[in-house]
């Protein structure tokens, strides 16, 4: 992985050695509506599917692709067979929905008693006929975001070295083709502008790069005009839209993450793939996206044109938020696996943060990210932030009530207490699932750190926030 060679002077500290975060099984939420020929198996108890029930109950009207093997007390005493059981589910799912692809998400249950989901796919794969594919996104193990990671991880392993030989166009392919074709009818270069999409030849000649982490459509259009607008082609996605389109990696081939928590997607592609994995700030933030195109062009040997000229217009276009945040402080209990990147673009929105927790902290892959933010707070002249992981909650509430932060960004479970006792905050996995990457989508960003501060703002007009602190001292 190519990181910059000086080790941040950053503090850091590690509490308890636990995950307080979401369960990382939710990563079926947005995985499966990424991958559109894909198919979720999660395998573990009633919990988990409690847990899927709460979590997604807001997609209740859409036909979900994934579904729940809930293991009872015969599969926990081993008196059932794993095989037979999972080989009459992947059928049933193979004939009601016929997916490109079975991901099998392990939790914490198949993680205790040891269930061989490794051993089984493979032989029921070749059974069956239907590639799958197994994630261990169990909360032991991992916090929230690195379900993803488990998931992209175990991806990266399938995808070609290859390019594959033509094949003829399945009719029910070229039925769909026909049908786009007839919805784009007069709106061609809706998508892309003339100026934003050059020609083939107007690429620079750069070794394939291939960009890793799931995001929205929308995101991924955003980033891959901006590498356009530096001439650099991205050679595919990981995942694409189809577990049937995976890019072909190989041996010299750069990647680049785009979330701060594939590590271990990161780490599967160089020992794996032999991939170059490019070091570099996320891009999060009109700072944060223009070192991150600044990065891929100085690996690729290209030189960038137009970002700082951009980034400004970005930060002028926003100043009204800025504007509401600048001077006040944050807290970030850690949920998400974003508090580094976001840390480091509040401060440079002029805030300040006392402290970031974070569950998992992989120093190597967030290298570029850590150094960013140490040099952005020397340019802005704040303390840099204490860096906790795992951080301990009770000990993390008592320094809240000490600072008294105007913001805490937090998981769900202490939001209300916090905001009982007068406190601003703002639920972390709302970053996760909104749009928060690349110059465009900086608006968005803020929209969401400023809102609990407008609220209450116009609360405290009508003496709200007295009356609470008042009840909560009583």
């Amino acid at each position: 992985m190519t990181t910059p060679a000086n080790t941040p002077s950053l503090e850091f500290d590690c509490d308890t050695g636990n995950y307080h975060t979401f369960c990382p099984i939710s990563c079926v939420a947005w995985l499966y509506q990424k991958i559109e020929d894909s198919f979720f198996l999660v395998i573990g108890t009633k919990t988990c599917g409690y847990f899927l029930q709460n979590a997604m109950g807001v997609m209740i009207f859409a036909e979900p692709r994934y579904a729940m093997a809930e293991l009872e007390e015969g599969d926990i005493s081993a008196k059932l067979n794993d095989y037979e059981e999972l080989k009459r589910l992947c059928l049933q799912i193979k004939r009601d929905r016929n997916p490109s692809v079975i991901v099998w998400i392990g939790t914490c249950t198949t993680e205790i008693i040891k269930t061989d989901l490794e051993g089984i796919a493979p032989i029921l794969e070749d059974e069956i006929g239907v590639p799958i594919v197994v994630a261990r996104a169990n909360g032991l193990d991992y916090a929230f975001t690195q379900g993803e990671d488990t998931v992209l991880a175990a991806m990266a392993q399938r995808c070609p070295t290859a390019e594959p030989a033509t094949k003829a166009i399945e009719p029910e392919k070229q039925e769909r083709n026909g049908l786009g074709k007839l919805l784009s009818l007069g709106r061609k270069n809706e998508a892309v502008a003339p100026d934003e999409a050059p020609a083939a030849d107007e690429y620079y000649d750069h070794s394939p790069l291939i960009l890793f982490g799931s995001v929205p459509n929308p995101v991924v259009t955003q980033l891959n005009l901006e590498l356009k607008k530096q001439g650099i082609k991205v050679s595919g996605w990981l995942p694409e839209n189809r577990y049937t389109d995976l890019p072909v990696i190989k041996e010299g081939y750069f990647a680049s993450g785009v979330n701060p928590f594939l590590s271990r997607t990161a780490s599967t592609l160089m020992r794996r793939k032999k991939a170059k994995v490019i070091g570099a700030p996320f891009p999060i933030g009109p700072d944060g996206t223009r070192a991150w195109v600044e990065k891929i062009c100085s690996v690729l040997g290209v030189e960038p044109k137009g970002l700082a000229e951009r980034e400004a217009k970005i930060w002028e276009s926003v100043e009204d938020y800025v504007s509401l945040i600048r001077g006040k402080s944050v807290y970030f209990m850690g949920d998400n696996l974003l508090e580094i990147a976001m840390a480091r673009f509040l401060i440079r929105c002029g805030m300040t943060v006392p402290e970031i927790g974070i569950p998992y902290m992989d120093k190597r892959f967030q290298g570029a990210e850590l150094q960013f933010l140490e040099r952005t707070c020397e340019e802005m002249g704040v303390p840099k932030p204490k860096i906790t992981e795992k951080p301990d909650n009770y000990n993390q509430i008592q320094r809240i009530l000490e600072i008294e932060p105007d913001l805490v960004i937090t998981g769900m479970a202490h939001a209300n207490p916090l905001e009982a006792r007068g406190i601003n905050t703002k639920w972390s996995v709302e970053f996760t699932f909104a749009q928060i990457h690349g110059f465009g989508n900086t608006r968005d960003i803020l929209e969401l750190v400023t809102r609990p501060l407008r609220r209450n703002s116009n609360l405290k007009d009508l003496g709200w926030n007295k009356l609470v602190r008042e009840e909560a001292n009583a």
